[in-house]
């Protein structure tokens, strides 16, 4: 998270940065390809459950 989203954003407030942060979060955990599973986190849980 540190090289990927703070390091590389300039944060005009406190509440902006929450805003920013709740997007990534967002981002990765349904977005995020994870190279491992070829599937979003989302995607693998969902994934494993129908599975099962």
């Amino acid at each position: 998270m540190k090289s990927e989203f703070l390091y590389l954003k300039e944060f005009e407030s406190v509440d902006h940065f929450k805003l920013e942060l709740e997007k990534y979060i967002h981002y990765y955990n349904t977005n995020r390809m994870k190279a491992k599973l070829k599937m979003s986190p989302v995607q693998s849980r969902t994934h494993f459950y129908q599975v099962a």
